[in-house]
C-alpha cells in the first residue's frame, strides 16, 4: 500500500496551479505555445463551423499544451536522475519531444483541413 494522503480536491488543485505557474515561468516552449493558444482561441468561438469541428480545434489546440507539459515533466525527471549524458536519458528526452512534435502536427493538420473547408 502506498503512503499517500487522502485525496483533497483543493490541495490537488493548488498543486496543479503551482505546476502551471512553474511551466509559464520556466519553459520558453510552453510560453510560445500558450501565446498561440491565447491568440487562436477566439477563432474557435467565432468561426462558422460545426460543433464537432470546434471541439476538434479546441482539443488539438490544448493538446499542444498538454504535450509540452508532459515533455517538461519527462525532461525534469531525467535531469533529476542524471545530468551526465546517457543514451537512455537522451532517448527519453527525444521521445518526449516527439510527443510535442506529433501534437503540433495533429493541430496543424486538423486546423488546415477545417479552415480549408470553411473558405
Amino acid at each position: 500500500m502506498r503512503n499517500q494522503p487522502k485525496y483533497n480536491f483543493f490541495k490537488n488543485t493548488s498543486y496543479a496551479i503551482k505546476g502551471l505557474k512553474d511551466l509559464v515561468e520556466s519553459e520558453t516552449s510552453f510560453k510560445i505555445e500558450l501565446f498561440v493558444v491565447i491568440a487562436l482561441l477566439p477563432v474557435v468561438f467565432f468561426i462558422d463551423v460545426s460543433l464537432t469541428n470546434k471541439l476538434l480545434m479546441f482539443i488539438t489546440l490544448f493538446g499542444m499544451l498538454i504535450a509540452e507539459a508532459i515533455n517538461s515533466a519527462i525532461e525534469r525527471v531525467v535531469d533529476l536522475v542524471t545530468l551526465e549524458h546517457h543514451p537512455l536519458a537522451g532517448r527519453a528526452k527525444d521521445i518526449g519531444s516527439s510527443v510535442v512534435f506529433l501534437s503540433i502536427s495533429v493541430f496543424v493538420i486538423t486546423w488546415t483541413f477545417i479552415l480549408w473547408e470553411t473558405l
